[in-house]
Formats: C-alpha cells, sequence, structure tokens
C-alpha cells in the first residue's frame, strides 16, 4: 500500500503473528543462522531426465502453512511464495501481472479506501479538509500512490534489474530468525538467475514512485522533504508488509484453521 500513514491493518496482522508463533514450538537460540544463509531462491525447474522418479516436481505445492492469494480478503498477497516452494524466475509478462494484480484486484480498492479513512482521519494532509469530498481527494490519491508504487516496484525496475519481485517465505526457524529474514528482503533479492542481489526494485522502486506522487500532490507536498518523506515511510511500509507476509501462513493455520 502506498499511504503516507502508517499502515494500521499491517500492525494489527503483525501482532497477531507474533502471538501465533509464539504459540508453536519455541526454536532454541542456536536455529538463529547468518541472513546470508536463509534459503529464499527462486530454483530453475528441473528437467523430465534429471529428476529420479521418485523426487516431487520442483513446482509441486509445499507441505506445511499455505500462503493466500489476500490476507483476510482484504490485502493483496499475490507476490507472496509459501515455504520450500520452488519456482522458475519470474518473466516480464508475470512481473505485469503481479504488479496489474497488486493495483486492480478487489481487494486493493478495499484496501485503498480503508486507508484513506485513517489517513483522513489524522489529516494526512489538511488542504485535502474533511466530509466527502475530502474523503474523495485521499482515496484517489492513495488510490494513484498504490498502482504506481506496485508497478515501479514489481514491473518496471524489477524487469530493467532482472530481479524477482516476489517474497519467498523462510517458513522455520524462530521469532527472531524469521523477522530479520524478512526485514532482510528489503535490501537483498534475488536475480532472474537465482543469485542473491541488492533490491533496487524496492529502494530505487519506491524512490522514484515517491517523486511521481508530486506530480498530483498539492504544492506544500511536492518538497524534496516531503518526497522523502513517502519513499522512507513506503519502504518502512514494505518492511512491515515482509513481516506480515512471513508469518501469515502460521496465524491463518493456527487461528483461522486455513479458512482464508
Amino acid at each position: 500500500m502506498r499511504l503516507r500513514s502508517p499502515d494500521m491493518l499491517f500492525v494489527c496482522l503483525l501482532c497477531l503473528s507474533v502471538s501465533a508463533v509464539r504459540a508453536a514450538s519455541p526454536m532454541p537460540a542456536s536455529s538463529f543462522a547468518p541472513v546470508s544463509e536463509l534459503p529464499d531462491a527462486p530454483q530453475a525447474q528441473t528437467t523430465s531426465a534429471q529428476t529420479p522418479a521418485s523426487q516431487p516436481a520442483a513446482n509441486a505445492a509445499p507441505a506445511g502453512p499455505q500462503q493466500t492469494k489476500r490476507i483476510l480478503f482484504v490485502i493483496p498477497n499475490f507476490r507472496a511464495v509459501s515455504a520450500n516452494e520452488k519456482l522458475p524466475p519470474t518473466t516480464t509478462r508475470e512481473k505485469f501481472k503481479i504488479a496489474f494484480q497488486d493495483s486492480f484486484d478487489y481487494s486493493a480498492f478495499i484496501q485503498v479506501g480503508i486507508l484513506a479513512g485513517i489517513s483522513q482521519w489524522h489529516n494526512a494532509v489538511p488542504s485535502f479538509h474533511q466530509g466527502a469530498e475530502g474523503y474523495a481527494r485521499y482515496y484517489w490519491h492513495g488510490f494513484a500512490d498504490n498502482t504506481d508504487g506496485n508497478f515501479m516496484t514489481e514491473f518496471i525496475v524489477p524487469t530493467i534489474t532482472r530481479e524477482d519481485p516476489r517474497y519467498y517465505t523462510l517458513g522455520h526457524g524462530g521469532v527472531v530468525k524469521r523477522s530479520v529474514y524478512s526485514i532482510s528482503r528489503l535490501l537483498i533479492t534475488r536475480n532472474n538467475q537465482g543469485n542473491s542481489t541488492p533490491n533496487f526494485s524496492e529502494i530505487a522502486g519506491n524512490g522514484a514512485a515517491a517523486g511521481i506522487s508530486s506530480l498530483y500532490y498539492p504544492g506544500e507536498e511536492r518538497g524534496w522533504t516531503k518526497v522523502g518523506q513517502r519513499w522512507v515511510v513506503q519502504v518502512g511500509i514494505d518492511g512491515l508488509s515482509n513481516l506480515v507476509k512471513e508469518f501469515w501462513p502460521d496465524i491463518n493455520a493456527r487461528m483461522f484453521h486455513g479458512k482464508y
């Protein structure tokens, strides 16, 4: 989501995630491994000639809690890949599809509406004013922020840099290990060859989206300080989003019995 105020839905889900994971058997302190050793890379599918008959197909559904396309029917979750699931690199068409779904799925319209209301409640942009007209201003600005941010970070920049915009769930280890891993994905991602690379899509993509937003925000919101604030806030929200994505399968399985 590309709104200026912190994403309250993500905060609530993060609280649920901590309680859900703590309910599971704790991992010993020795389970904490360096971030560089954490497996998240997409791996190229092997051919049938290379795969033993007893080995499952590379794209077979992994065991354990699964990611869902939406979180609680509201938050788009199309980029999340379940733990231990191995997928080939994304094509340009697939990157476009991910950005399009995150921007125009019905859940994205609901999410924008909720966060527009939160921003109006906090009077985030005073010149938008209150009332129905003010809410409409918050809504279309939020929708524009969400759309240009998604296309920059999930389609345009990843296509140029040949990066994979998906989030690969770690899915094992303690709360600290998985939290560090999820936050580290802001700076580290995988390229189309499955190798680690700086996450230019996240940093440069959000920076470009913040710059684009100055074209349609009021004059007092167009300065370098305001653009920089939108950039930093959005990267922070994406970090919180990664935390939610990491623990969502556990929350869904243990608290909602996989219903969502």
